[in-house]
């Protein structure tokens, strides 16, 4: 189509920007004619709302899809993730399988966290654990952590009497460390369309660190340069390095656990991690507007125990695009650049009428993580430990894991 993509952004970050330039687009305000609006999570609201009636034509797109909040909020999630794994049981699924005391083999403890609302009595049934309450609306970062001795002892601010609602969820008490401190890891996973789902992992995740050594004392309960990972909250410590900014590469991750841990187990790790995104995004697909004037690049955080086992934090529809470092800004500029050859196809004006297929080519530094047609063009069950960029054969069955069944289908 002839002329030059017209561009709108209520987020001013030189990331976006930058390279909305470079490919000679045209700025304009929200009230001209836009093809393209990277916007904020409270705009796209208001563009899809009932009340403004507004549709968007074939030549304009947007990044974020209207009720991403189905994944991004954590009450929604763990209800979309309940009636998925429901779903799975009435259809016979093995992924619905469970072990002899009822939980479930496949969909359990990896996702999500929460576990219920702040009156659940599994938490004063739990008393020897250690439980966070993060706000559900919006959601944010989490608010609350039990003491590990007694029901309801608290540390910072929750109250009972509390109005609002949240989520709680399980605290990792033993998260694995690298020289002596906690890290979770955000990953980018982006998704052209939920059905058929395509869904495409950046390989330049990193890993965030805590500035503080990690101890289970009750005593540091409060501290968050302890327990807090999250850059805006660790810039602030005194150790803080300006530097490299407390990150890590997950290239970097993977090589120091390899070497450490061994291949192998350092293959089922990251597997896993590919599994969990993979089967959160399968869970709210079904009421996910699949807007085909859509996209959307989510910030995932895991965290991965000492025994290895990865768990899913949060999903995160707004990822920060501030650059705290030198080559977190470099990162962040290539995450959008990649984002955007795929979202739109060689920076001509969109259409969103095309099969949002990309070759393989314009993926820079994306992965394709899971393709549904794929999957069901093959007429075979997927692998549930297959590699991202590799192909997904039909190889479904079951492998042997310590003496258990593993079950080895993405479907």
């Amino acid at each position: 189509m002839a002329g030059k993509v017209k561009w709108v952004t209520d987020i001013e970050k030189s990331v976006l920007i930058n390279n909305f330039e470079k490919r000679g687009w045209v700025q304009v305000t929200e009230n001209e004619d836009w093809n393209f609006y990277w916007m904020s999570v409270q705009t796209i609201r208001n563009v899809f709302s009932v009340e403004t009636g507004y549709r968007l034509s074939d030549d304009q797109i947007v990044n974020h899809f209207p009720n991403h909040y189905e994944l991004t909020r954590k009450d929604l999630m763990v209800k979309n993730i309940k009636r998925y794994r429901k779903e799975l049981e009435k259809d016979g699924s093995p992924l619905a399988e469970k072990d002899e005391n009822g939980k479930y083999l496949y969909l359990g403890g990896h996702l999500p966290l929460a576990a219920g609302w702040f009156s659940c009595a599994g938490c004063r049934s739990s008393p020897d654990s250690s439980w966070v309450a993060g706000s559900s609306l919006p959601l944010g970062c989490p608010q609350w952590l039990s003491s590990a001795r007694g029901p309801w002892s608290k540390a910072w601010f929750v109250s009972q009497s509390t109005k609002e609602a949240y989520v709680i969820s399980l605290y990792i008490s033993n998260p694995l460390l690298i020289g002596g401190r906690k890290f979770d890891l955000r990953l980018y996973v982006l998704v052209s369309t939920y059905r058929p789902l395509r869904c495409y992992m950046y390989k330049l995740g990193f890993c965030r660190f805590c500035t503080v050594k990690y101890t289970p004392s009750t005593s540091e309960l409060d501290n968050m340069f302890v327990h807090l990972t999250n850059v805006a909250i660790q810039k602030h410590g005194e150790d803080y390095n300006h530097i490299h900014g407390g990150k890590w590469t997950v290239s970097n991750l993977r090589l120091y656990l390899e070497s450490t841990r061994g291949k192998e187990v350092t293959s089922k790790l990251f597997d896993e991690i590919h599994w969990i995104i993979v089967q959160s995004l399968k869970a709210v697909a079904p009421v996910m507007n699949n807007d085909k004037h859509c996209f959307e690049c989510y910030g995932y955080d895991i965290i991965i125990d000492d025994k290895l086992k990865p768990w899913l934090i949060e999903v995160n529809a707004s990822p920060s695009l501030t650059s705290s470092t030198a080559n977190d800004r470099i990162l962040k500029y290539n995450l959008i650049n990649d984002t955007l050859n795929i979202a739109v196809p060689n920076g001509e004006i969109p259409d969103c009428k095309w099969n949002k297929s990309p070759p393989k080519e314009v993926l820079g530094n994306y992965e394709i993580l899971y393709d549904e047609e794929l999957a069901q063009g093959d007429g075979a069950d997927r692998e549930l430990r297959s590699r991202p960029g590799q192909p997904l054969g039909p190889r479904a069955g079951r492998t042997r894991d310590s003496g258990r069944s593993v079950l080895s289908t993405w479907k």
